[in-house]
């Protein structure tokens, strides 16, 4: 059990760590500077070299395997962490500097997080564990993860400022990369089944193949295609509220990091109902009904409820019941994910699904925040919202749609997953490898 244990414990520091950081890096700009525009540049200089670095990074780990990349890529992002709160103490942290460290996190994690995701399937054979279950237990934990890290974040900057939040982040990375180092095994997230070493990638094959052959099976599926599109957008929203339009309220409401912190709690929260209610519910449902039902709940109400003037409570129930609408997408995708991709691909495809319906996000805050400045928040909300809520429903009449609610053997007909050891048994019980995955607020 130690490498599936060892994974599990790994991913909840490093996604603690990093829900930390989603308070506090925004929050530390807009307290020192004031400005919704220099703060939407956090999510920028994060998210862009996130993307970009997670993209390329998929035959790469495919070849190397998730363990060194993994313990490697965190003791990075740690150091560059680190050293903000340092430079902070000497007093010579200025905007540009801090941007550049924040981009070597957003760079190292990328890598980091995609590899932890691909060993999940390795630390279940190794554990003699059902990957359905095992897939189960890396969702809840970060999804907990997701819970613990805003709470966190707000009580720290409430109590100690948004410097010491960013130096919890760097302490997560540094244990999360000793455990992956000294309790996992070499080797670990690279093929090493019968059935994967008959179709592994032949020694000749180069990096820019390798690359090329996970994104045409992407482009070849219209269903794959048009989920990491819709995500995209979403995503973009997301992270403008996450970084921007929900602290500007809170700042302008007079809740401050305390009130963004218990918002997001509450909503991950819910997501952890909701990811526990889709894995012993969501097979027996209709896959498309649910996941737009999800959309409809957890998308668009929490823009347009910053926007009224309700109380307090008003505001925590309608992210509440959000974050379980937003608990069923994520499974929902894994599982089409796992059915129609071959396992030699998960490093690429994941990559390359996932860094698109990432692509939109380092714009997400700089947008938000220029409209913010531009135009106020009101309107901002307004408009972000009913784009939330056309994009999710408006979507779902095209025909690919349909076939969201095939099972695996469905996909084989139809031509996708075309590799005869590429389904297993269980593959229509929820599932979660990487793909295309939704950001809803605490899960940036």
């Amino acid at each position: 059990m130690r490498p599936l244990l060892g994974l599990l414990l790994a991913m909840a520091v490093s996604n603690a760590g990093t829900r930390v950081s989603a308070v506090a890096f925004p929050w530390f700009v807009l307290a020192t500077t004031g400005s919704a525009t220099k703060t939407g540049l956090v999510a920028l200089f994060e998210l862009a070299p996130y993307v970009l670095v997670k993209a390329l990074s998929g035959p790469w780990i495919d070849r190397v395997g998730g363990r060194s990349i993994s313990w490697s890529a965190d003791l990075v992002s740690a150091a560059a962490a680190a050293t903000i709160p340092v430079l902070y103490a000497v007093d010579r942290l200025t905007l540009p500097v801090f941007l550049i460290l924040v981009a070597v996190v957003g760079a190292a994690r990328g890598p980091g997080d995609l590899a932890k995701e691909i060993m999940v399937p390795d630390a279940a054979e190794r554990a003699h564990v059902p990957l359905v279950r095992a897939t189960g237990l890396s969702s809840t934990v970060e999804r907990l993860a997701s819970t613990a890290g805003p709470a966190l974040g707000g009580v720290l900057i409430a109590v100690a400022g948004p410097v010491a939040g960013v130096a919890v982040n760097a302490a997560c990375f540094v244990l999360g990369s000793v455990v992956v180092a000294f309790a996992l095994p070499r080797g670990m997230g690279r093929p090493h089944t019968r059935a994967d070493a008959e179709v592994s990638d032949e020694p000749g094959d180069g990096y820019l193949h390798q690359l090329a052959e996970g994104a045409s099976f992407l482009r070849r599926d219209p269903l794959l295609v048009a989920i990491v599109v819709m995500v995209g957008i979403t995503n973009l929203l997301d992270v403008a509220y996450i970084g921007v339009l929900l602290p500007v309220w809170a700042r302008d409401s007079g809740g401050g990091a305390a009130t963004v912190g218990l918002l997001l709690t509450v909503s991950s929260a819910g997501a952890v109902v909701g990811s526990l209610l889709a894995s012993a519910l969501a097979h027996r449902m209709p896959r498309r009904l649910v996941f737009f039902g999800g959309f409809l709940v957890a998308g668009a109400p929490r823009f347009l409820v910053l926007l009224l003037d309700v109380p307090g409570p008003v505001v925590v129930a309608v992210l509440a019941v959000g974050g379980v609408g937003a608990g069923f997408l994520n499974p929902i995708l894994g599982a089409i994910l796992f059915e129609r991709v071959p396992r030699r691909l998960y490093g690429r495809v994941g990559a390359l699904s996932d860094s698109v319906a990432w692509a939109g996000m380092p714009l997400g805050g700089l947008l938000a925040g220029v409209a913010v400045t531009a135009v106020g928040l009101s309107p901002v909300l307004l408009v972000f919202g009913l784009t939330y809520f056309l994009t999710t429903s408006l979507t779902g009449l095209r025909p690919e749609w349909r076939e969201m609610d095939a099972r695996s053997g469905d996909a084989q007909r139809v031509g996708v997953g075309d590799e005869s050891n590429d389904a297993e048994e269980g593959a229509d019980i929820v599932a979660e490898p990487p793909g295309p995955r939704v950001r809803p607020p605490g899960d940036q």
